[in-house]
């Protein structure tokens, strides 16, 4: 039975065992078991492990398509999707984590997912497979996405919060990674593997209607914020002195900020502040430094 949480230590004998990134055959199984389509496609057929499933399982129309020229050179941004479905599962790239066109089979192509330049031009080229598949389901159809989050030189990358989910949600399954290639490196620092991935089902549930959810990103300034406190403020301008500043020196960067726009009598709060903060400390008159570590409260 499906749940929201999965792991299968065993990745099971459909599929190619040696090529990158294959998802278990479980995890497709368990999705046909649930969901009991009439017809099952498969978008990224990669592996073959989907294609296993489905003979075993005794279908006799799945669709299985790829960009790889062994499932017909499908181009999932240009090629229309062939015929309607009412189950879909896309197990795309995760970026360029692993390259497939060139790598594990061809030659380079310059539609090949895992060979975008940037991320900001693969999620953009995601959206519009996720839009083209869902677009095909038959009413009342599945779409089930699975799909991991990637680190890039030391910064966090959510793969599926940044895409777009398109269709009303049916599902939101955590899958556990077992016998990844990163399994056996050793990381230096305060490293957090990532060790899971997202399973999303999304239904269709109207004819014209496409229900579309988008991450809004944006950069807030706190030094233009009236909801940043006195105290954060003065510990971000210290920091941003190196720790340690002059009562003139900090009075010029709170200098035009919203909370000194707002009070005139912001210096007289700045210094309060600093004698108030228990992470403030005195050096000499007129001299403040930020100290290391916050102090115990009972």
């Amino acid at each position: 039975m499906l749940s929201s949480i999965m792991s299968f230590e065993d990745r099971g004998k459909w599929g190619k065992s040696n090529y990158r990134g294959n998802c278990s055959g479980y995890i497709i199984k368990g999705l046909l078991d649930h969901y009991q389509p009439k017809h099952f496609l498969e978008v990224f057929a990669g592996g073959g492990t989907g294609f296993d499933v489905a003979k075993e399982l005794g279908y006799k129309n799945s669709t299985h398509l790829d960009l790889n020229p062994k499932y017909g050179g499908w181009n999932a941004l240009t090629d229309e999707v062939p015929e309607g479905s009412d189950f879909v599962f896309l197990h795309p790239p995760y970026h360029n984590i692993i390259q497939y066109s060139g790598k594990m089979w061809g030659q380079p192509h310059p539609d090949d997912l895992s060979r975008c330049k940037t991320y900001d031009e693969f999620i953009k080229k995601l959206d519009l497979i996720h839009s083209k598949v869902y677009s095909s389901l038959r009413n009342g159809g599945r779409m089930a996405i699975l799909i991991g989050d990637v680190r890039k030189k030391g910064e966090y990358f959510s793969i599926q919060r940044d895409m777009a989910w398109i269709g009303q949600l049916d599902a939101h399954i955590i899958k556990a990674q077992h016998n990844c290639v990163s399994d056996n490196r050793r990381y230096a620092g305060k490293f957090i593997p990532i060790q899971h991935e997202h399973l999303l089902v999304f239904k269709k549930g109207n004819l014209w209607i496409v229900p579309v959810a988008v991450t809004k990103k944006a950069s807030q300034d706190l030094r233009h914020s009236l909801k940043v406190t006195w105290r954060d403020l003065v510990q971000a301008s210290l920091e941003e002195l190196g720790g340690s500043a002059t009562l003139e020196n900090l009075y010029a960067v709170i200098d035009g900020t919203a909370k000194a726009k707002k009070n005139n009598f912001w210096r007289e709060k700045v210094r309060q502040t600093l004698q108030i903060g228990k992470e403030f400390k005195p050096v000499s008159r007129g001299h403040w430094t930020l100290s290391n570590g916050a102090q115990m409260v009972a």
